[in-house]
């Protein structure tokens, strides 16, 4: 079977650094960070004091407010970063194409913020006034549907619930609908909303959130002293299209998605595999999906947490695939400015790989200031890097084993 090229023609975010994706990008480079002090929930009920809020958002910039009503905060997100990429590519969807586009954006945990309320409704209130709305704003699947029915989408429409590797799960396997013909056009990516009381609490119970108090220090990927990562919110998706659908349109491109890898540790509930087992087949799965060498990647952008295990098994995993060559790539977690956004982080962290590729600018790890020796390759410490990016790789690992990798490469005619 020949492999349809598959390329990026639409990028659309909302971040804790940004609520557009040039925004986030500008501030991602310049080293700015969207973590402070919790506000969405009372932080003195919680060791966790910090978190990565999204900022000044209002969904009626992009929806009718009786619509709004019906949908959760991650829906949102998603909406109105889906509208954004879909300007951005210059795409239109009418009954000519509209069978031929399709949604796949996923949710780690979905409607977490109405289901607390509605919990609550229900328990002091009773059954009936628990809203008719509930189950259709919590399920995770209504971000990609709701995307669906406002633009008019009307081909394969789903939804990836993989934890943590959501976000590049969504974009790897709209990526495979594409190339093996099933659509011409896939709007993908990734949403959550999880900074809730009972979501905050869970986090905290298994010991998975910093507990340093100071928000320019909390999230420090792959430094010695880093206890947890920051969570956050937000939303990043894609337009992913068929190159030639593309040029014959005359769309821009960002990049091009070239590869794809998707693992089971098989190993723990919430524990990566030892030496990042798991993380580095899927590492390898995407570059030979690719055709590409080891040799060949110029960047990585890592899942890259800041808890002890991710970090220094994400290291692990790296050199096994790389051997050697690990030690001249440069590796940097974006969570370091913007939190981890569970579900969605994977998706807003495929922007920022592909804008690295389009702009040869790559992103820094910020708070890195205590070298661990167990995590010793090049994570581009504290300032963004001028380079030539002709491949670069996103990772993205969950709770439950699941690991997740994308390759992307400049796109040459």
């Amino acid at each position: 079977m020949i492999k349809r090229r598959v390329v990026i023609t639409g990028i659309g975010a909302v971040t804790p650094v940004g609520n557009d994706a040039e925004t986030a990008w500008q501030n991602i480079i310049r080293g700015k960070s969207g973590i402070g002090p919790l506000t969405r929930v009372n932080k003195d009920e919680f060791p966790a004091k910090v978190a990565a809020e999204v900022k000044d958002f209002n969904p009626e910039d992009f929806l009718d407010k009786k619509d709004a009503r019906k949908m959760d905060r991650f829906t949102h997100f998603a909406v109105a970063s889906a509208l954004m990429a879909v300007k951005d590519a210059g795409l239109s969807i009418d009954e000519s194409n509209a069978h031929r586009v399709g949604v796949w954006i996923g949710s780690g945990i979905g409607g977490m913020e109405t289901y607390e309320r509605q919990f609550e409704t229900f328990l002091q209130r009773g059954y009936r006034r628990v809203s008719p709305f509930f189950v259709p704003m919590m399920i995770p699947d209504m971000a990609a549907g709701q995307v669906s029915i406002l633009l008019g989408a009307k081909g394969v429409n789903s939804c990836t619930v993989t934890a943590c590797a959501t976000g590049t799960n969504s974009i790897g396997d709209a990526f495979k609908v594409i190339q093996r013909g099933d659509a011409d056009v896939m709007i993908t990516g990734g949403t959550e909303a999880p900074i809730t009381k009972i979501a905050i609490a869970g986090f905290c119970a298994n010991t998975a959130l910093t507990t340093n108090p100071d928000p320019n220090t909390a999230s420090r990927p792959f430094d010695k002293n880093r206890d947890g990562f920051v969570m956050g919110e937000g939303a990043g998706i894609v337009v992913l299209e068929e190159l030639n659908h593309a040029l014959k349109r005359g769309a821009k491109i960002y990049a091009e998605i070239v590869g794809y890898g998707a693992t089971g540790d098989a190993y723990h509930i919430t524990a990566p595999a030892p030496a990042g087992e798991g993380g580095a087949r899927a590492m390898k799965m995407a570059l030979d999906d690719a055709g590409v060498s080891p040799e060949e990647v110029d960047y990585i952008n890592a899942h890259g947490t800041s808890t002890e295990y991710n970090d220094k098994f994400e290291t692990m995993a790296i050199k096994t695939v790389f051997g050697e060559h690990a030690y001249k790539i440069p590796v940097s977690s974006t969570k370091s400015m913007t939190g981890h956004l569970l579900g969605a982080t994977g998706a807003v962290e495929a922007i920022f790989t592909a804008l690295a590729i389009k702009e040869g600018v790559i992103p820094p790890t910020m708070n890195y200031e205590t070298p661990d020796p167990e995590c010793d390759l090049d994570y581009v410490p504290n300032e963004a890097r001028k380079k030539d990016v002709r491949v670069a790789i996103s990772n993205s690992f969950g709770f439950g084993g699941h690991n997740a990798t994308i390759v992307l490469k400049k796109f040459e005619p």
